[in-house]
């Protein structure tokens, strides 16, 4: 049994206290995770900031090579990385192989963008008084990057805050998830080999309530990136005054069906939709959660989707063949047993599922749902999916617009002017037309609106957000003959 350490300025710190981390689905323990103090964070935030004097003069060809051979190694140990997905997020193995290979994508991403930071001029005789001035912007790294991580995607979410923090010059504090830490801690190992300076990268696990003020507050933290719960990144916001942030929050992302599909069609985005609903047991940010369906097709689509949730396998993650796992932990299937006892009272029809063996809830597909139930206007999180019917595209725009969230939604139709109006008004930070909402590629620019959070995501733009524009100016000659 393993007793992990911090990971400081390249080397093994001893941890203040150690907490048990216990596999979701069988609940082995699997580890003493060291967790940090605060004065240990703000220690670790110091060292970065030592090593930020030296990394940031690092030439943008040599992070972009520590930046490729990361991703080699992780090639190279990437069944050994899923199986700790596995082990620690209880996500079926299939999964875990497919986040290892966007994580070497999303590093991958970042070694390019390291090379392609651009500058712009902007020209200065375009006013008056800016005759005999050229001047141009350019990007700087922002300083030490405090990033707080979730545990739903281990690898890829630390790699959309390490890699653009590593590819602008910057040295990061990553904080993990307490669900997930050893795949943070993974890393040191990758970047060590990789060679990353010292103190470029610092992992420390630790309670986030108890970590948090140190890690936005510090005088020496420029740059906040969360991914969480609103809740808690208002928390942060609040905290961090001044500094940069970026906050990917929650979401209840909606998908709207359009009429005019044919049998095989339908039957095509039922499949598609039920991916989008219950990969990784709903446990995913843009994760389908509510659908809205023109009348016509409603019925059809309803017993279509169920029949897929119903075919979905709940297994062992190990299992090749396993779909349906257990939730991260108690805590998720309390709130989502409460929450379905909570919409079937108020009138709600239980189409499939909504009972748990244990820590696993079955693929749950919900209809006449109010759409002031928890189940539906807030974040679910978990294998839950409702299903409304609309008569108007308008009205489906509505509904779906209807939600304290903004993140990504999804809009099948073949009406190019349905298609426009939903781009033009559906309240989200992305709209994906014949798609679902789920959908992601690691470059794409991603982040939410209203309560979705602030900021973006996707390597060149969480980049540019941890880089500060500098204006130059040269006046070429001095004085009028």
């Amino acid at each position: 049994m393993i007793t992990t350490k911090l990971w400081i300025s390249n080397r093994w710190v001893e941890a203040d206290r150690t907490v048990e981390l216990r596999n979701p689905h069988t609940k082995e323990l699997l580890a003493h995770i060291g967790y940090a103090s605060p004065e240990q964070a703000a220690k670790a935030i110091e060292a970065a900031a030592d090593a930020f004097a030296s990394f940031r003069t690092l030439q943008a060809y040599e992070r972009a090579q520590i930046l490729s051979r990361a991703a080699d190694i992780l090639l190279s140990r990437r069944e050994e990385a899923a199986e700790l997905i596995v082990k620690e997020a209880a996500k079926p193995i299939q999964a875990a192989r497919a986040e290892l290979d966007r994580t070497i994508v999303t590093y991958r991403f970042a070694a390019d963008a390291a090379k392609q930071l651009s500058s712009e001029t902007v020209q200065m005789d375009a006013a008056p008084r800016g005759e005999n001035r050229h001047a141009y912007m350019r990007r700087q790294p922002i300083g030490v990057v405090s990033a707080i991580t979730p545990f739903n995607f281990p690898f890829n979410l630390v790699a959309h805050k390490v890699g653009p923090a590593i590819a602008g010059g910057n040295t990061i504090v990553l904080k993990p998830a307490e669900k997930t830490p050893l795949s943070a801690l993974f890393l040191a190992e990758v970047f060590k080999e990789a060679g990353l300076p010292a103190g470029v990268l610092q992992i420390i696990p630790g309670d986030g309530r108890e970590l948090s003020d140190v890690l936005t507050r510090h005088n020496q933290v420029s740059y906040v990136t969360f991914t969480g719960s609103p809740r808690v990144g208002k928390v942060i916001r609040a905290n961090a005054g001044l500094r940069k942030v970026t906050l990917e929050l929650g979401s209840n992302s909606p998908l709207l069906i359009d009429e005019g599909f044919s049998e095989k069609e339908l039957q095509w985005i039922a499949e598609q939709s039920a991916v989008g609903a219950f990969t990784y047991n709903g446990q995913v940010c843009i994760s389908i959660q509510r659908i809205y369906v023109h009348s016509s097709l409603y019925e059809s689509f309803v017993r279509r989707l169920t029949e897929k949730a119903n075919q979905l396998r709940i297994g062992d993650p190990m299992d090749e063949e396993t779909d349906i796992t257990a939730l991260i932990d108690t805590n998720a299937c309390n709130r989502l047993e409460q929450w379905v006892s909570e919409a079937k009272q108020a009138g709600a029809n239980i189409r499939c599922g909504g009972t748990f063996m244990g820590q696993i809830m079955q693929p749950t597909v919900l209809t006449d749902v109010p759409s002031s139930a928890n189940i539906h206007c807030e974040e679910v999180f978990g294998p839950v999916v409702t299903i409304t019917s609309f008569d108007s595209w308008e009205e489906a725009i509505r509904l779906a617009n209807d939600s304290k969230y903004g993140l990504n939604a999804g809009a099948f139709t073949k009406n190019i002017e349905h298609a426009f109006a939903a781009v033009e008004q559906l309240e989200s930070g992305a709209v994906l037309i014949n798609d679902i909402p789920t959908f992601r590629l690691d470059h794409m620019p991603y982040g939410g609106v209203k309560q979705s959070g602030v900021g973006r995501e996707g390597i060149r733009y969480a980049m540019e957000e941890m880089t500060e524009l500098k204006l130059v100016s040269f006046r070429t000659k001095l004085f009028e003959d």
